[in-house]
């Protein structure tokens, strides 16, 4: 029924069909699009894989810069890039230790994080060596171990956007609570001390083009960076209830050459929920 909440409608391969980036080629040359935003982890890491045959539509493809893109692919990667440049964010982690050494350095309990994923899916929390056995064998090349850091009423997600410089032109912040499934489930809209200067300095580290979300913890006062996520926000259409349209200034600046400036952003808090869409069949006229 996905038909029924937008004007045009295109039922897509999934990202890792064969077919996909053919019927994406397909669906911008009939519809005469003008720039392609990817709103899924999967979609920025295949367009930026076929990244050459895509542009060939003429089409403008919104990704984050090249580098980026390809060290948020591996937490470890990341983590070695962001301990090497500013250790006071980053969150200590290890690929490699006996379950005592991890305990010892870490306590209990601890986490075991994939090196590639999104959205927190997949994460445990070890709380014993028996737990700990059971995922020792994907430690190191599909895991990483890590502390827990802070608590979840400490956990933020920012949105902010570069310039094709990386300089920071404007950003927004929410303290969140985080749904089953890792998503934003409630939002507060909050000044975070400390936010801009962090992410003034993680611009001069990976150098971000365009809206770039970067999720952090407060941890005994100091943030940690949990990720970078190199494109649009999940949360973008609360963002914009706010204020803060991340969509129409990656329009304006990216098609427009209209750089964004710092919006008036709305005090507030926003809950997803489930709601009922009942659509009768034409039969029952």
């Amino acid at each position: 029924m996905a038909e029924a909440f937008s004007d045009i409608f295109e039922l897509a391969p999934k990202t890792s069909d064969s077919n996909y980036i053919p019927w994406l080629c397909q669906i911008i040359k009939k519809h005469n699009v003008d720039l392609i935003i990817p709103g899924i982890e999967a979609d920025m890491y295949k367009w930026s894989e076929m990244y050459s045959v895509i542009s060939q539509t003429n089409v403008k493809i919104l990704l984050n810069n090249e580098e980026l893109i390809k060290i948020c692919g591996d937490k470890w990667c990341f983590f070695e890039k962001l301990n090497d440049n500013n250790p006071q964010l980053v969150i200590q982690s290890r690929i490699s230790g006996s379950f005592e050494e991890l305990v010892y350095q870490y306590g209990l309990p601890f986490l075991l994080k994939p090196r590639q994923g999104y959205a927190s899916k997949g994460i445990v929390k070890i709380y014993s060596k028996e737990m700990f056995m059971e995922h020792e064998k994907d430690f190191g090349h599909k895991l990483m171990a890590q502390p827990i850091v802070g608590n979840d009423d400490e956990e933020y997600t920012i949105s902010a956007f570069f310039n094709d410089e990386s300089e920071l032109c404007c950003y927004m912040a929410l303290r969140r609570k985080l749904s089953q499934e890792g998503y934003t489930d409630k939002a507060q809209v909050v000044s975070l001390s400390g936010c801009e200067e962090a992410l003034r300095n993680l611009a001069d580290i990976f150098k971000p083009v365009g809206p770039t979300n970067f999720q952090f913890r407060r941890h005994h006062g100091d943030l940690k960076l949990l990720e970078i996520n190199p494109r649009i926000s999940s949360s973008t259409s609360i963002r914009t209830a706010f204020g803060y349209n991340e969509s129409l200034m990656s329009i304006n600046y990216f098609l427009n050459g209209e750089t964004p400036i710092q919006p008036a952003i709305k005090s507030g808090t926003a809950i997803r929920y489930v709601e009922e869409c009942v659509f009768f069949d034409r039969d029952n006229f």
